[in-house]
């Protein structure tokens, strides 16, 4: 029997207490005990970006920080970037500019964008290239995906 360990932490706005099982990751609390499953677990090592998150205003890979390490912290996922019905800028980008194909990698290189956008509002190619460097995309839709996140950049309201 594994003894869990309290946890609060705010996602998304909303806040949350639960237990946490020690050597669960961020990833997996977020997924498996908050029920947000929109981050995706794909290499479990920080290689390839599926589980992006922005941990107290920092991009992190969720597979590499323990839930525990999360306590006290805020997180904003994927799921946390629409209002209402209304899709955040770079996730409209990313839609109207063909830049989701299996929509696995998705999630994470959108969360990447997003924190590229927020330390960088206006970023050049090579600065969105570098700024998505942690993401990978086995369909390889690069061009369209650098091509949304310009177009965010240059709508009014994007951070």
């Amino acid at each position: 029997m594994s003894a869990t360990v309290p946890v609060k932490l705010i996602v998304n706005g909303r806040a949350h207490s639960i237990d946490a099982s020690p050597h669960h990751t961020l990833l997996e609390v977020l997924r498996d005990q908050i029920g947000l499953t929109g981050t995706k677990e794909c290499c479990a090592e920080g290689e390839c970006g599926a589980c992006t998150v922005i941990l107290d205003g920092e991009a992190i890979d969720s597979c590499l920080v323990l839930g525990v390490e999360a306590d006290g912290k805020t997180v904003l996922t994927i799921e946390g970037l629409a209002t209402g019905d209304r899709l955040d800028p770079i996730q409209q980008a990313f839609l109207d500019h063909g830049a989701v194909q299996c929509g696995f990698c998705i999630p994470g290189m959108i969360m990447s964008a997003k924190y590229l956008l927020m330390t960088n509002p206006r970023p050049t190619e090579d600065e969105i290239k570098e700024g998505l460097a942690g993401n990978l995309c086995r369909c390889a839709g690069y061009s369209r995906i650098i091509a949304a996140v310009t177009a965010a950049a240059e709508t009014p309201g994007t951070k």
